[in-house]
């Protein structure tokens, strides 16, 4: 049966479009490189009508899939298992920009489109496409959407549902749904985009989307200010929002030994106030402004002299331009990288009301190194949003495999125990994927979980779309 099925698939795509030999790490290793499966084929489609014939022959024959974009999750949710029986379906080869509509402000792309190629020629077109993430040169917004990717301008702009208008998915059996009409108000029954977006391609495969645009800002200010404690960062937060509004488009905070990693391996960037005892923490502000740069720097200059009144910012510095501004977002953006220099780390993606993250930060601190002395807390991520990556590196000069060996699954459950006891999720921006499978079904309620399974099983009755993903099927199928 594989054989003949993978004759279909060369007869739909192209016999040099069905990958079954050679290196196929792009398509089978994770991006962090902890997991690796087995493909029985990487299938390459080049438009929906492929993806659709794709997906019937699988069906026919049984066979699941597993769809991919840019392969960037974190999560572990675009790559086949190990059993050498799934078919990977890239849709990287389907990357054109299908038009825009300036008096509609919406873009309609492929879902292979990289999200700086969508970035680009929105700019270039004169808007602004603002869905920001460090994968952003590799990352598809089909993989985006399919996720409900965050990054650094939720504050302002939203998740990636909040700016998609419609979608192109193909169903589990094979059809096409066409529903890329960029209709802001459309109340015409349940609402099928917003089910599909963050569902990790376990309902259907994102072909295609319409986005929403949005006029360039007149003027772009980002500062970096030192600030005392995380409770010092949330009202600084406050004023931000007082002072700027709307306009404020980005607030980051960074604990010092986060900082303290990219100094250490990447001198060149020049962390600003990183020898300043006073300020643990760090945070990273931009402000988009509507009418002109003088305007901005004013009332940016505002927020920082109420907040130095107020003692929430120790020291700050506004940058002059653009490259300053560029400089100061690429030390942000280098944390990850940081700390994947510093070794093997265990990664938590989590979300907490924004008013109780200190309470949250000083509790699971101190409840860690209780538990493993030594151990060290790179604390950063999207304050503004209440989304927090807070991961937990081992101890200085320790063996950083045998860390994760004796202490992850532990370190995890101490870590989500507290996310819960604080109403948070344990799944801010990188999704549930086959990563977090288990906690989804310790942390989400019942209710939840059954109304899910629901779904999965009215949709995808043969449990063909990234099976193992998201939500386990086995236990109502058993």
């Amino acid at each position: 049966m594989s054989a003949s099925l993978i004759d279909q698939l060369r007869a739909i795509v192209g016999a040099a479009h069905v990958l079954t030999e050679g290196d196929l790490s792009a398509y089978e290793q994770d991006w962090r490189k902890r997991s690796r499966g087995k493909a029985l084929a990487v299938a390459r489609p080049a438009s929906t009508q492929q993806v659709a014939e794709v997906v019937k022959a699988c069906a026919a024959a049984g066979t699941a899939i597993v769809p991919q974009g840019g392969n960037t999750g974190l999560a572990v949710g675009s790559i086949p298992d190990e059993s050498g029986t799934q078919v990977l379906l890239s849709l990287q080869r389907m990357n054109a920009i299908r038009g825009i509509d300036a008096a509609n402000l919406t873009m309609t792309v492929d879902a292979g489109c990289v999200l700086q190629t969508l970035q680009e020629t929105a700019e270039k077109a004169g808007f602004l496409f603002p869905l920001s993430l460090a994968a952003e040169g590799s990352c598809t917004i089909g993989g985006n959407l399919a996720t409900n990717a965050g990054g650094t301008q939720v504050l302002r702009y939203g998740n990636a549902r909040e700016l998609c208008l419609g979608l192109e998915v193909v169903t589990p059996q094979g059809a096409i749904w066409e529903g890329t009409s960029g209709l802001r108000k459309d109340n015409t029954g349940y609402d099928l985009r917003d089910l599909m977006i963050g569902s990790e391609g376990t309902l259907g495969i994102i072909t295609a989307a319409t986005l929403k645009l949005y006029p360039l800002p007149a003027a772009r200010l980002t500062a970096w200010a030192a600030v005392p404690s995380l409770d010092d960062a949330v009202a600084l937060l406050g004023l931000a929002h007082k002072h700027l509004g709307s306009e404020l488009t980005g607030f980051e905070v960074m604990g010092k030994f986060a900082l303290g990693l990219v100094d250490k391996h990447m001198p060149q960037l020049r962390v600003p106030f990183i020898d300043d005892a006073a300020a643990p923490y760090c945070v990273l502000l931009e402000n988009s402004d509507s009418e002109s740069e003088e305007h901005a720097r004013g009332r940016f200059e505002a927020l920082l002299e109420t907040a130095f009144e107020a003692g929430c910012v120790g020291d700050a510095v506004v940058a002059e331009n653009l490259t300053q501004a560029h400089q100061l977002w690429h030390i942000r953006e280098s944390i990850p990288l940081a700390q994947a220099e510093e070794g093997l780390n265990i990664k938590h993606d989590i979300s907490i009301p924004v008013s109780r993250i200190p309470a949250f930060v000083a509790e699971t601190d101190a409840l860690l190194e209780r538990e493993i002395p030594g151990v060290r807390l790179v604390n950063f991520g999207h304050l503004g949003d209440g989304n927090l990556h807070y991961n937990v590196q081992a101890p200085a000069g320790g063996d950083n495999g045998a860390f994760l060996r004796d202490h992850e699954e532990r370190i995890n459950t101490l870590v989500y125990d507290a996310v819960e006891k604080f109403d948070g999720s344990f799944s801010a921006e990188h999704g549930v994927g086959s990563l977090k499978i288990d906690k989804l079904e310790k942390h989400k309620s019942p209710v939840a979980l059954d109304m899910m399974r629901a779904i999965k099983r009215g949709l995808d009755p043969q449990n063909i779309l990234n099976p193992g993903r998201v939500i386990r099927m086995e236990k109502i199928d058993a």
